[in-house]
């Protein structure tokens, strides 16, 4: 049965306002992906409830992210951002737009390009790139790449081209969301159909469906952090490296909102966690709200350190 009555409670008693404390207003990045959406959830649960927080949460993905900030100041905070993917993020830190507090998925993140095992079974070839190029319609010549706006879609195209898939006759079909992509995976392992194409863990897909990931070779930082770049076209190759994956707040929020800084400068999950959290979700079909408190009510052990003593003891009432 799934674990939703006392989170309903929980959430309902929340709406009532029981946190009070000195906080602002507050704006909070909600990446389009599912893990993103559940660090975001957590968050504001404990701005709102343990600090009295007024919290404003952004849709966006990784590179409008950090243009907004860099335009318009705002959002006050982003999370989960994976800076292999965002050249940005080093110019902004380095102009002092931008600080960063935590590596909020603190085994960073697993990303790259990957087959299913089946497949991989049948022709072991497969988790090479010569064996990519020599056989695309094991693959049925396509490769699936990341939507429009996320910063691994700018990656992939420059790495297709000189890894050479697009001579050999792939189609780099763009995704049109981070749910198709999804689906594409899902439907073609329950179909035992042929799959190539980026994708990243922790993640309840990749805890679900066994993929194996193509040896791409070294990381070369100088060639992946141009093909990141949508300015920059790479010449070279790269394999993907471990990534960190960060949050970071403008300078302004940091010296407005010091107390909330140093939140979020705790708010870290392992992959463990983080895939727990995610399969959870995707089993009983929750919301990211419902999931938020999953974690709140599992993990007793890991978040109350994250909080000041105020905020402890108002969350500890609520979610006793």
């Amino acid at each position: 049965m799934m674990k939703t009555f006392l989170p309903a409670a929980a959430i309902a008693m929340a709406a009532a306002g029981t946190a009070q404390a000195d906080c602002g207003d507050v704006t909070i990045t909600e990446m389009d992906w599912a893990s993103s959406a559940v660090v975001t959830a957590v968050s504001k649960f404990l701005m709102e409830q343990g600090y009295g927080c007024t919290v404003q949460t952004v849709p966006s993905s990784t590179v409008p992210s950090l243009v907004s900030v860099s335009e318009t100041g705002k959002p006050d905070i982003v999370t989960e951002l994976w800076i292999n993917g965002a050249p940005a993020y080093h110019e902004m830190e380095e102009a002092g737009t931008i600080t960063t507090v935590a590596d909020v998925l603190s085994d960073g993140g697993n990303e790259g390009w990957w087959i299913p095992k089946y497949l991989v079974d049948e022709h072991p070839e497969l988790t090479t790139i010569e064996g990519l190029l020599a056989n695309p319609e094991l693959l049925e010549g396509r490769f699936h790449n990341c939507p429009d706006g996320w910063a691994c879609k700018n990656t992939n195209t420059d790495l297709t081209r000189n890894f050479g898939l697009v001579d050999a006759g792939y189609e780099i079909f763009v995704h049109g969301s981070g749910e198709t992509l999804a689906t594409s995976i899902a439907s073609a392992y329950e179909n035992r159909e042929p799959w190539l194409g980026y994708y990243w863990a922790p993640t309840a897909l990749l805890g679900k469906y066994d993929m194996v990931a193509v040896e791409m070779g070294d990381y070369n930082e100088e060639v992946f952090l141009c093909a990141a770049d949508a300015d920059c076209t790479a010449e070279g190759v790269s394999g993907w490296p471990v990534g960190p994956v960060k949050t970071v707040v403008t300078n302004d929020f940091s010296e407005r909102e010091p107390e909330i800084a140093e939140l979020m400068s705790n708010v870290a999950f392992t992959n463990a966690q983080m895939s727990d959290v995610l399969a959870w979700r995707e089993e009983n079909n929750a919301t990211n709200d419902e999931a938020a408190v999953y974690f709140l009510t599992t993990y007793t052990d890991v978040w109350p350190g994250w909080l000041n003593d105020a905020a402890r003891e108002r969350l500890s009432a609520l979610l006793q």
